[in-house]
């Protein structure tokens, strides 16, 4: 008999293995890369002190991913963990109680995601305009409240958060993987997650299938604004100090992971798995380039790059996928 099965083309094939394992592909050749040509980059202390630096980030990117996913973007993590970071060091500083100062910390932080959120969906404000605006209001408001001094004098049970170790895990790194786990059920396994997916691939359909898209936005917003502070709480406590002028530049590196790790900018698209994926890629050519002694000008370059080489592979395959 016939077999009437046509095999994929090759072209086809080729994408198949790029979408489902070409990041992963690229993390393992980036690594093996590293080992061998990097001085230094493989050993306990320089993989240790990798995983403390990408924490930060891959919490914030987590949060990222929900909202990127419905096609908004939040440009105002840098700023937002400044100032949830430095009140959480000045209650803790004030009350000595590092239990009032996380549920502060973590309030702050659902807030401000709860104000997006309400504020996009309510007045129908695009995500990146409205969180440009909190970008500014947010580090105005730290810097007045600190008088851009730096907040010191924390109990040891602050820094223990983001410089203590459980054996040879640090505590950050079980805060992330805690962290992962959840995102990973919300999205993969709930309700939420599979109208979110449908809110951001087609917003119109979804409201006609009955999904509360609204409602989604806020939640993802929250989500994104409890990961934020988290991660604000674990970067002021590895400082073990207030820092008002801390943040720059994260919201790119947070956005760049997700991007990297597959998560369309266009929406619909993207997974938890693959943000990890894409953290772990930009913590190690961080990692590499500050090994290298590169210019941070030059690192500023290449991140720009990487990001536009990632979303022209996105919509490169998203074409493919159509034709």
């Amino acid at each position: 008999m016939e077999n009437t099965i046509k095999k994929p083309p090759m072209e086809r094939f080729i994408l198949d293995i790029i979408q489902k394992s070409g990041i992963l592909i690229i993390l393992v050749l980036l690594f093996i890369v590293s080992s061998v040509f990097v001085g230094g980059f493989f050993s306990l202390v320089n993989l240790t002190n990798v995983m403390r630096q990408i924490t930060v980030v891959t919490i914030i990117a987590l949060g990222a991913t929900f909202v990127i996913i419905l096609g908004h973007i939040n440009v105002a993590y840098g700023s937002e963990i400044a100032l949830i970071g430095c009140v959480t060091c000045k209650v803790m500083v004030a009350s000595g109680s590092l239990t009032l100062s996380l549920f502060v910390g973590l309030s702050l932080g659902l807030a401000i995601g709860a104000l997006n959120g309400c504020v996009i969906t309510w007045f129908k404000i695009p995500a990146f305009i409205m969180t440009l605006a909190v970008t500014t209001i947010a580090r105005g408001i730290v810097l007045l409240f600190t008088n851009a001094i730096p907040i010191t004098g924390m109990a040891k049970q602050f820094a223990f958060l983001g410089q203590g170790s459980l054996g040879f895990m640090p505590v950050s790194v079980l805060i992330l993987i805690v962290l992962f786990f959840v995102a990973f059920v919300l999205l993969k396994y709930t309700a939420f997650g599979r109208h979110l997916y449908a809110t951001g691939g087609n917003e119109s359909a979804a409201i006609a299938s009955g999904v509360k898209t609204k409602s989604i936005t806020r939640r993802a917003f929250l989500l994104d604004g409890l990961m934020t502070a988290v991660a604000g709480i674990l970067m002021m406590s590895r400082m073990n100090s207030g820092q008002p002028a801390s943040g720059v530049g994260y919201e790119f590196d947070a956005i760049t992971a997700v991007v990297v790790g597959g998560t369309s900018l266009a929406g619909g698209s993207g997974s938890i798995v693959g943000t990890i994926i894409g953290a772990v890629i930009v913590g190690i050519l961080n990692n590499i380039l500050n090994l290298l002694n590169v210019n941070s000008y030059i690192q500023q370059i290449t991140k720009g790059i990487i990001i536009l080489v990632a979303v022209v592979f996105d919509m490169l395959g998203k074409r493919a996928r159509r034709a």
